[in-house]
């Protein structure tokens, strides 16, 4: 399902960034992510209620864009 504020996201394994792209043109990257995290969002039917839940505030981030 498509979310409100999340355009689209990406996993950098190498990295174990999460990069989100948010409706507002805003990127922000999540580090030290696991990728069973990624895979789960991926998986989850509401993106922006998973990121509210498991990601936001848990995690540090640095803005992109």
């Amino acid at each position: 399902m498509p979310s409100t504020v999340i355009q689209s996201f990406i996993y950098i394994p190498e990295e174990k960034i999460l990069r989100i792209t948010f409706v507002t043109g805003t990127v922000y990257d999540y580090l030290n992510v696991a990728e069973e995290l990624y895979l789960a969002m991926k998986s989850s039917f509401a993106k922006g209620i998973f990121f509210n839940e498991e990601v936001k505030g848990k995690y540090k981030c640095v803005k992109v864009k």
